[in-house]
């Protein structure tokens, strides 16, 4: 059976990319959807984004119209070179942003097809709809999805009424000191982007967060969750507010809108964290078995690497632990983040398994510089990693890659075993 037949259901194959063995960044090709200095997404604009589009030249094809890779390739230089690496992912390209129109006009939309659609990036004005759809918050059935949203809005104010809106002599002590945990983790939320210091803002987090803590009793709230709602934030908020991130304001929301967006989020954000219950609980099992999956991954694709490690004394844990705690958000430049999660949702259940080997195409983006420093360097270059000014190409090359080692090690575990 040929890999293609084995991919992961929902997947449409991110572009072509040749493997080395140190992950050193491929210079792809033209790629360059929009301006350089365009350095957020949050775009309303549906008609300067086809323009773009049609600037490229280029179109993102379906999984069926790529070759497939076989599992019994001797060497990784007979894979497909790296020509149309990230030119093949772009969000913006009027074909895709036609087959999304497509989709999303149908009666009852076909999640799987919009999956394959969303791996490779989702037009920023489509994506509050499109995350809704992918977490299962909206109804497939056009039909059902207003009268869903609705009651669903509702519930979450009579959650947050029940739970939130009370005095302190009516939480427990644990339900005190969590509450309070919660205040203090909000203002070191996304530190480095102003607009998350707003007190408004910093007061919705406290609700959503307190909320699901409460209706998540096997694990409550552990610090590093408060990351993970805020790509949810923005990208509900960019459905009422114009322009780029650093120009939003607050005031100009009403509070039905202000509770929309909690309730949205929250919503999502249960969604999202269903299938990595374990991952906060006691002792956070799950997210300990990614990281021994990861160095054991690391060890077969990049030996040289993963010796390295182990001879300076440093352990995974020390510097993944966090990658998988907030999925990398604090690692990449947040105005990258949406996209980085527009391929978290499509995964679906999928996305610890895959989170592996996206970890693993992240770190070894490194792999000669790391193999030049000591523990000391190590520890403090992973703890500041030099991302800051990182595009959407560099970013679509780690998934990329990812992607390649995944299908590869699926269908061939031994395959480029040492």
């Amino acid at each position: 059976m040929n890999v293609c037949s084995q991919m992961l259901k929902g997947r449409s194959f991110p572009g072509k990319v040749m493997l080395t063995r140190r992950s050193e960044p491929i210079s792809p090709p033209e790629y360059s959807p929009r301006s350089e200095n365009d350095r957020y997404e949050y775009e309303q604009n549906e008609g300067s984004q086809e323009v773009e589009g049609q600037a490229s030249g280029n179109t993102t094809e379906n999984i069926s119209s790529k070759k497939s890779i076989s599992p019994s390739t001797s060497s990784v230089n007979s894979l497909p070179d790296a020509q149309g690496l990230v030119s093949g992912a772009r969000a913006t390209d009027s074909a895709r942003i036609t087959k999304f129109t497509n989709e999303l006009s149908r009666p009852a939309v076909i999640l799987d097809k919009l999956r394959e659609l969303s791996w490779s990036g989702v037009p920023p004005y489509m994506r509050p709809n499109i995350w809704r759809l992918l977490l299962g918050y909206a109804p497939p059935n056009a039909d059902r999805r207003e009268g869903v949203l609705t009651r669903k809005r509702l519930e979450y104010v009579e959650c947050v009424s029940q739970y939130y809106d009370i005095p302190d002599t009516e939480r427990s002590d644990e339900e005190i000191t969590m509450l309070r945990q919660i205040a203090v983790d909000c203002p070191r939320t996304v530190p480095d982007v102003t607009f998350f210091q707003d007190p408004q803002i910093q007061k919705s987090l406290e609700r959503i967060l307190y909320t699901w803590a409460i209706r998540h009793p096997a694990s409550g709230y552990v610090q590093g969750i408060n990351d993970l709602v805020t790509p949810f934030l923005i990208v509900f908020l960019s459905e009422h507010l114009e322009g780029n991130l650093d120009t939003w304001s607050m005031e100009n929301l009403s509070l039905q809108d202000v509770s929309n967006i909690e309730a949205d989020c929250y919503w999502c954000l249960s969604k999202f964290l269903d299938g990595m219950q374990d991952h906060y609980t006691f002792a956070q099992p799950g997210i300990q078995r990614l990281v021994f999956r990861l160095k054991e991954l690391v060890h077969r694709i990049d030996e040289p690497l993963s010796r390295h490690i182990e001879e300076q004394g440093l352990e995974f844990l020390q510097f993944a632990f966090r990658w998988f705690n907030c999925l990398l958000i604090r690692e990449v430049p947040f105005h990258l983040v949406t996209r980085l999660w527009d391929t978290y949702l499509a995964e679906g259940d999928y996305l610890p398994d895959f989170l592996v080997y996206i970890s693993a195409s992240f770190l070894l983006t490194w792999s000669e510089k790391l193999q030049k420093l000591d523990f000391q360097e190590m520890v403090m270059f992973l703890q500041h990693l030099p991302t800051r000014n990182w595009a959407h190409h560099e970013l679509e090359m780690v998934l990329s890659r990812a992607y390649m080692w995944h299908t590869m090690f699926k269908s061939s575990p031994s395959h480029l075993a040492n």
